[in-house]
């Protein structure tokens, strides 16, 4: 079983064991560098015999063994005790216990390897041997390190021990000559610290510090104290799944030292341990009943990057909100050849909805009109760039070979086809792109409204209406009864059946008199697995129950299109992917991976993991806390002083009780069963609408 732990940009992946340095995937990352390819205890020169393993938070672990005994002596009686603490670096604190009557001398050693590899490469599998690596060896410390043109990235091993032990130091070891008395116990911590350009970076986890006085600790403490609670549910694997969550999405939280009131969510790990556009902000809006501040947050710091001028290379645009920002030193490896890369079609009009969504939730006035310019330019951008040939439909199509070639949600190469199995080829106006952009032109006009701006208010709505007209008139295929997936380059209609158009569900944009066909085409047998809706409907000819986009199931997706079924009064449609998505969930021990293959449910009694799925990752671990929202008819306006909740909770779930639900700056509790609620601490002057 593979351990993942993490905490903001460090991460690192090992063997239930603790060891790390047999597979090609694992190690310890910072800022998507590899500092520690291989980390393996020995005692005597043998490994640790393994017991369990225990994860206490997710930046910890505690893994529990015993040294093997030697030949002829029976059991082992030295218990061996491994705290791994994860977050700018990776902390290992070793405690042996000798449960014997004699006292135990050994040699207790720890095997470290650090190749730097970039997390494009880890991923990959793909290793390259590049740059010059150096190793200093001293009293003190062991210092490895490889320098790349002008960069450099290094970690500095150094052992402790309380009764002063001196630690050995060699060019691939850090050791220890240790004597544990009978019934006692020795600890050693040992710190394994990055250095980047030649900075060492400040510890998270100082050996003079306790622990749970660490800012990791504090933050998680913190998060769990100012979070709703889960009092109360008669569903164990809802409950569990919802608790996972909470914690996850704590764990994947990241903070600018530049600007350390805003947090930003993570996309997952292991591989995306950075900030994305579309996932950051898709996972926080998702997830505005747990904390709207992570989506405050999001939002401001990826204002604070919005495109100012047009490169080719990076495919920023005037007002385009960015794919990806990687931290690691060889640019070479990202995408656009930068640390930013902006080739996304979608983040832009979800930057508008979400902020749009904000002031819904009363996230606070002042906050909005700060950002209210970057919105009106992420519009523009819409109008002047995402619109490359003006028929009113944004399209996507990268600047150079070095861009994804797919800029929706589903950007794998192959990931948007036609029913056939015919790669479409850009410019591409996807269906889901053109709900955004609709939903983006309804929140403005309704924080036009909010401010006063009459006239702005009937701009925006007419814009969103005009969109919705010709949509309907152009996506939709009458000979076939659905809606494309997208234009293509010739503007020929993308026929395939994808889980895309449960999306324009969730967005409005869906005429009324056709969204019964879109809902039953969504749960017919070719798109629902059992355990939700499949990307790609299994008559396509992409399909492929194994693939990353076509035929696989993801949660967030599955969440994003009950929404959309129950916006449009399919109650029984939603409460199905629901219950689907919280089975699968409880398969995975309440914490849903990025995606699932897409076999049948009938064909498999659990659901099958893909093989490289992220997990904790953002919008996966945001999608109960979402589909919990959709199943409650969850819906604030605050600036109309209004609350609509009216619950459609499947039979199954029983009844809850969750307390401190953010709203407003206050805190409100929702006891639900069924079509019944009770709200408690409803801020005054707010109406309640059922």
């Amino acid at each position: 079983m593979a351990v993942t732990l993490v905490h903001g940009t460090s991460f690192c992946v090992c063997g239930d064991d603790g060891e790390f340095g047999g597979a090609l995937a694992e190690g310890t990352f910072y800022q998507d560098t590899r500092i520690l390819s291989g980390w393996n205890l020995r005692i005597d020169g043998r490994p640790v015999e393994p017991i369990t393993v225990q994860i206490p938070e997710p930046f910890h672990a505690r893994f529990v063994g015993r040294a093997h005994s030697g030949e002829g002596e029976g059991e082992s009686s030295l218990l061996v005790r491994r705290e791994r603490y994860i977050g700018g670096g990776m902390r290992e604190d070793l405690i042996l216990r000798n449960y014997g009557r004699v006292d135990v001398t050994c040699t207790v050693g720890f095997r470290v390897a650090a190749d730097f590899a970039d997390v494009f490469e880890v991923k990959a599998g793909r290793i390259r041997d590049k740059g010059h690596h150096a190793v200093e060896v001293t009293g003190s410390g062991l210092y490895l390190a490889r320098y790349l043109d002008s960069t450099s990235r290094g970690v500095r091993i150094t052992g402790h021990t309380l009764d002063d032990t001196a630690a050995e130091y060699s060019r691939d070891r850090v050791s220890f000559r240790v004597t544990v008395p009978a019934g006692a116990e020795w600890y050693a911590s040992v710190a394994s610290l990055p250095v980047v350009d030649g900075t060492p970076i400040t510890p998270l986890f100082p050996r003079e510090r306790p622990v749970e006085l660490s800012r990791p600790a504090v933050l998680a403490r913190r998060w769990r104290e100012e979070s709703p609670v889960l009092r109360y549910s008669d569903n164990r694997s809802v409950a569990t799944s919802l608790q996972r969550s909470r914690e996850d999405l704590g764990a994947l939280r990241m903070f600018d030292p530049d600007h350390p009131d805003d947090v930003a969510i993570a996309a997952g790990a292991p591989w995306f341990m950075a900030l994305f556009g579309r996932d950051s902000l898709l996972a926080s809006l998702m997830s505005l009943a747990v904390d709207p501040s992570l989506a405050l947050g999001t939002v401001q710091t990826l204002a604070r990057h919005q495109g100012t001028a047009v490169d080719p290379d990076s495919e920023e645009e005037p007002g385009r909100i960015l794919h990806e920002v990687r931290f690691g030193a060889d640019v070479s490896l990202a995408l656009g050849g930068s640390h930013i890369y902006f080739g996304t079609v979608d983040a832009t009009p979800l930057f508008v909805m979400l902020l749009g969504e904000l002031s819904r939730w009363g996230i606070g006035r002042d906050h909005v009109e700060a950002l209210l310019t970057h919105a009106d330019r992420a519009l523009d951008w819409l109008d002047h760039y995402g619109d490359r040939d003006g028929d009113g439909f944004v399209e996507y199509h990268r600047a150079t070979d070095r861009g994804l070639v797919n800029q929706g949600w589903k950007d794998s190469w192959d990931g948007v086809n036609f029913a056939d199995g015919t790669i479409a080829r850009s410019p591409i106006a996807l269906c889901e792109v053109q709900g955004y952009a609709y939903a983006a032109f309804v929140a403005r006009a309704e924080l036009a409204e909010s401010f006063g701006d009459r006239d702005g208010s009937r701009h925006f709505h007419a814009r969103a209406a005009e969109l919705k007209r010709r949509f309907n008139e152009t996506f939709w295929l009458p000979e076939l009864g659905r809606y494309a997936l997208g234009l293509d380059a010739d503007k020929r209609p993308i026929d395939s059946v994808a889980s895309n158009i449960g999306h324009c569900l969730w967005t409005g944009i869906i005429a009324e008199d056709r969204a019964a066909s879109v809902a039953d085409s969504l749960l017919d047998e070719t798109m629902f697995s059992g355990w939700g809706i499949r990307t790609l409907s299994s008559e396509m000819g992409a399909y492929n129950p194994m693939s990353y986009h076509n035929g696989s199931v993801w949660p967030h997706d599955n969440a994003i299109i009950a929404a959309g079924l129950m916006r449009y009064g399919f109650v029984d449609h939603a409460q199905r992917v629901a219950v689907a998505t919280f089975d699968a969930a409880d398969a995975f021990d309440g914490r849903l991976p990025e995606l699932m293959c897409g076999f049948d449910r009938s064909e498999y009694a659990t659901p099958i993991p893909y093989p490289t799925s992220c997990s904790p990752q953002a919008w996966a671990s945001a999608a109960p806390i979402h589909l919990l929202r959709t199943l409650l008819r969850f819906q604030p306006a605050l600036p109309h002083r209004r609350l609509r909740i009216s619950p459609a909770l499947p039979e199954s779930f029983g009844a809850l009780l969750i307390d401190d639900v953010p709203l407003g700056g206050s805190r409100i509790s929702i006891e639900a069963k069924g079509s019944g609620v009770r709200i408690g601490h409803l801020p005054s002057g707010i109406e309640l609408v059922h």
